[in-house]
């Protein structure tokens, strides 16, 4: 017996139990509520995505040829729409999930107005942003069931048994819009108990893994500006546990931790860490300090200074107070934060990178393995990133080392129109084509997202519609590119009533009020015009 058929059977017998008081309550209009409405809570949605991405883990582990995808989304509509593209185009949302982006919430979602990435935005927009998706993703699941139950009350209106099994059997098996969420804390929007709070009301909200990054909360910056700060790995760990109390108090115990490391572009601390013993986490992060070797007779009031091996070593100390990192000691620290971090109850790592390299990479995650072998990544396949030019001249590089004639071409000038017919650009777009899958098998990237490509779709859609409208083409504008699209490509959103869920709620006044029922889709609603 399916859940469908439980509900309608226990609701019948709820129903004989309260006698004519619940004679209009009908037990099958309750059970198709109650399928349009799988998810009660946030924990819910919580576990139930959790349970899929340990389980897609496992199977990672054991064939990384199936890695998963996310796309960032900035709104519960975007996020919504996606996941319908996805069933409609792919039909499964198997392996595919969506990812909660700090940079879009700052840039998008703040009452200040448009934020950059460095942790100024209102803390509590990204839970707010993680209901919000969820809201929607549900309401996607009751607008495809209810356009079923039309369907299947349709079939035995006409007698059709056979229509009837078949659409009963789609209800049944029912494949939900909701997918796990990767959902990004930044440094934690404080100290440990702050993100403690926050990762609290993220995994209420439905989060069931949340991406942490080792900057200073304070002077955090995106991943690909200048000027980042990192913390010491003692107060890093510290707000991993911080997230995973917040998982176990909630019940989700195999929530998802995302330990992100911006050593690799950060050439700046806040604090000198404290060491106890040589060799400690401690001791190996000063190791990594711009220092210079002094005597005592060579200290000055305020100097802070080091002892390592009976030297007196004094870190270079910038005006800002902060204190920097030898030059390319990026790879080291990134590979000891990321093996610090997996030891210390992190599952998966992001290693935030400056251009898309398969080799670059997976030269940390082969050190990383050494220590951990099952090391997994969440990699950021960044709109920051030129990947026309870099994968050009990787294809450049590559015919450089093969010894091929590379005369036609100028390497610092890739990106030249000129070119995008040539060999050299056919061979870079195949390595793009085929990064994610050669970054998977290569390199242990078990999650591809790209943070915030729906910030540039919507400029770039709007930017294609407001240049005709207010052009030459007018109203053709909009019904040659976006009305007659949508109709010849089966793009839900042209019946906009019925996205928005005024079909849903004829049905549910006809459940409350029968025959009285007043409805909005009738003869005269202009959404019959698109069949």
């Amino acid at each position: 017996m399916t859940a469908y058929e439980t509900d309608i059977r226990s609701i019948a017998a709820l129903k004989q139990q309260h006698g004519s008081a619940w004679d209009a309550i009908d037990p099958e209009s309750v059970a198709r509520m109650r399928a349009q409405n799988r998810f009660r809570t946030g924990l819910e949605i919580a576990q139930y995505t959790a349970d899929i991405m340990r389980r897609d883990m496992a199977e990672y582990d054991a064939d990384s040829s199936v890695y998963t995808q996310s796309l960032g989304v900035w709104h519960g509509f975007i996020g919504q729409q996606k996941l319908i593209s996805i069933k409609k185009h792919l039909k499964s949302t198997n392996k595919r999930y969506l990812y909660l982006s700090g940079w879009m919430v700052a840039a998008l979602r703040s009452e200040f107005g448009p934020l950059p990435d460095q942790s100024m935005h209102e803390k509590t927009a990204v839970p707010a942003l993680i209901e919000e998706l969820y809201t929607f993703l549900r309401q996607a699941d009751a607008r495809e069931l209810d356009l079923l139950f039309t369907k299947l009350d349709a079939a035995r209106l006409a007698g059709d048994e056979t229509a009837v099994e078949f659409i009963q059997s789609q209800i049944d098996n029912y494949e939900t819009h909701v997918v796990p969420i990767i959902a990004d804390i930044d440094a934690g929007f404080g100290n440990p108990e702050a993100t403690y709070l926050l990762a609290k009301k993220m995994i209420e909200a439905g989060a069931c893994a949340i991406q942490i990054e080792n900057q200073v909360s304070d002077e955090k910056q995106c991943g690909h500006q200048d000027g980042k700060v990192t913390v010491p790995h003692e107060d890093f760990l510290a707000k991993i546990n911080a997230v995973r109390y917040a998982f176990l108090e909630l019940g989700i115990d195999n929530g998802i931790i995302v330990a992100r490391t911006d050593s690799l572009g950060a050439g700046l601390t806040q604090k000198i860490a404290v060491s106890h013993e040589p060799g400690d986490l401690g001791d190996q992060y000063n190791a990594f300090l711009d220092v210079e070797e002094i005597g005592e007779g060579d200290l000055s009031d305020g100097d802070v200074v080091i002892r390592r091996e009976g030297r007196l070593l004094r870190p270079k100390r910038l005006a800002s107070n902060l204190y920097q990192f030898r030059r390319g000691t990026g790879e080291a620290r990134c590979v000891l934060d990321c093996i610090t971090s997996l030891q210390h109850g992190a599952d998966l790592l992001w290693i935030e990178t400056e251009k898309p390299h398969v080799a670059q990479i997976a030269g940390m995650v082969d050190q990383i393995r050494k220590e951990i072998p099952n090391a997994k990544l969440v990699y950021n396949n960044s709109p920051s990133f030129n990947w026309t030019l870099n994968f050009r001249q990787q294809a450049y590089d590559a015919l450089v080392e093969e010894g091929a004639d590379v005369s036609a071409y100028d390497r610092a000038d890739l990106m030249n129109v000129a070119y995008d017919d040539t060999e050299l650009a056919r061979l870079a777009d195949e390595k793009i084509r085929s990064f994610q899958k050669d970054g998977s098998a290569r390199a242990g990237i078990f999650h591809h997202l790209i943070t915030l490509p729906t910030y540039h779709t919507a400029a770039l859609s709007t930017d294609d519609l407001a240049k005709g409208y207010f052009g030459d083409e007018g109203m053709l504008a909009y019904v040659k590119g976006v009305q007659r699209r949508e109709i010849r490509e089966g793009i839900a959103t042209v019946k906009h009533q019925n996205m928005a869920g005024s079909d849903i709620g004829d049905n549910h006044k006809e459940y409350f009020a029968g025959d009285a029922a007043l409805k909005a889709g009738g003869k005269d609603n202009t959404m019959n015009q698109f069949g």
